[in-house]
């Protein structure tokens, strides 16, 4: 049986790397943090927050809904209470056609 390496995944995000990860301002994340009761990042002793994959995977819902999908904040929250699981779903299929294009433009860069 071959090898397969694993992908290592965090069990928490620092708030520099979310901030890194969405090109926004920490600002912005934690007014979202206020805004949105799914967004419950842990804190350390010192106070900084410490995001799971999971509120990772919500900041992206809430980003795609706000930013490209036009929703206001208020819009935002009520469309998440009523579809949490399908717009799960949704966000699933976008990171999935997401990695698909760049492993395609990769392809292309190649030829």
């Amino acid at each position: 049986m071959p090898y397969k390496e694993r992908d290592i995944s965090k069990l928490y995000y620092t708030m520099g790397e979310v901030t890194e990860m969405f090109n926004v301002n920490p600002s912005q994340i934690r007014f979202y943090e206020k805004e949105f009761d799914i967004l419950q990042p842990k804190k350390n002793k010192k106070g900084n927050r410490l995001f799971s994959p999971e509120d990772v995977e919500n900041l992206k819902i809430i980003f795609h809904l706000v930013k490209e999908k036009g929703f206001t904040l208020q819009g935002a929250k009520e469309h998440l209470r009523g579809n949490r699981t399908e717009i799960r779903e949704n966000q699933k299929v976008i990171d999935s056609l997401e990695k698909l294009k760049k492993f395609l433009l990769e392809v292309k860069e190649q030829l």
